[in-house]
């Protein structure tokens, strides 16, 4: 003997709920598929137009695409510490490829030598380090003058606001390439395009900041007579700093990465020691330079995330606590 289990019948309120429910549930499948839909054709058309660029070779090559790293692999794993550090390699034969002393750089004419590599890669670092400080100064006196809780006038701050996005709005390699043809090529010209599209992109994350700061101590230095300097200075800075000086460090590991790509193309540094041993095929010697780029980089992303907590407070990275 069976028992059919009836299934409960529900008020009006309830049925229309649930009916408008499932309409819901079915008008998101229907966009999710119709999202879908539109990305699979964008990437078809992409690759279309991609093999059409490539003279249809783009089908051809792409079952090629890791040659690139097959040669990369040195002959002998020991190489890679031999070209990072220019030890004397036993494959010496008189060329570049394997001449990893060359790149030594002495000190003060003593035997003590600091490689090659570990010195480009500090002064890639000295070029994001001193554009951030340039961004940093820049962006600093900028933003108070951006700010419409500090600035009264709306013609200045148009103007301040414009001009920050001016100096953003162009990538830093576009910079570098214009200050190269005046300046030529090194680490001079890195310096200022990193340095001027960081006073752009500080000063919009520091007039945001400023805008939402507190100004309870502001409008009581006001209230005593003091000047606009004074009200920011004593009112509105000691509460910012931390916050400025955070997106200052998130810069800089944002500019040790510009600086590299900068490098690539005349602007000194790791970068271009990079772009010299894969044009060249020195294997050891492009393994070597990726290897320190990556230990770096991590050390400078871990580095400033620890300087930031330090200053704006652990619990400012703890989310949905």
């Amino acid at each position: 003997m069976t028992h059919s289990v009836s299934k409960p019948s529900l008020s009006g309120e309830a049925a229309l709920v649930e009916q408008h429910w499932r309409e819901l549930s079915s008008r998101r499948r229907t966009y999710t598929l119709l999202i879908i839909g539109g990305l699979f054709l964008a990437l078809s058309a992409s690759l279309w137009f991609a093999n059409e660029s490539n003279a249809g070779k783009f089908w051809e090559r792409l079952p090629h695409f890791f040659d690139f790293v097959g040669d990369m692999v040195p002959r002998d794993g020991w190489e890679v510490w031999r070209a990072l550090f220019d030890l004397p390699s036993p494959y010496f034969d008189g060329s570049q490829k394997y001449d990893y002393e060359a790149g030594r750089v002495y000190l003060f004419g003593s035997s003590f030598y600091i490689p090659e590599y570990f010195y480009k890669m500090l002064e890639t670092l000295n070029i994001a380090m001193m554009a951030t400080l340039i961004g940093f100064f820049f962006g600093f006196i900028l933003c108070f003058l951006a700010a419409k809780n500090l600035t009264t006038s709306r013609a200045l701050r148009f103007f301040v606001r414009r001009y920050m996005e001016i100096l953003r709005a162009f990538p830093e390699i576009v910079i570098a390439g214009f200050f190269a043809a005046i300046l030529s090529l090194g680490p001079i010209p890195a310096i200022f395009a990193v340095g001027i599209h960081t006073i752009g992109a500080l000063g919009k994350l520091f007039f945001e900041v400023v805008e939402n700061a507190d100004m309870k101590a502001e409008e009581g230095l006001r209230a005593v007579g003091a000047n606009w300097f004074e009200r920011v200075g004593f009112g509105i800075v000691p509460q910012v700093m931390p916050n400025f000086m955070s997106y200052a460090f998130l810069r800089f590991e944002i500019n040790v990465r510009a600086s590299t790509i900068i490098g690539a193309v005349g602007g000194g540094g790791i970068g271009e020691a990079l772009r010299l041993s894969i044009g060249h095929g020195h294997q050891a010697k492009t393994l070597a330079i990726v290897f320190l780029l990556l230990v770096t980089i991590i050390a400078v992303d871990q580095t400033s995330a620890w300087l930031r907590g330090r200053l704006v407070g652990a619990q400012a990275f703890q989310f949905g606590a």
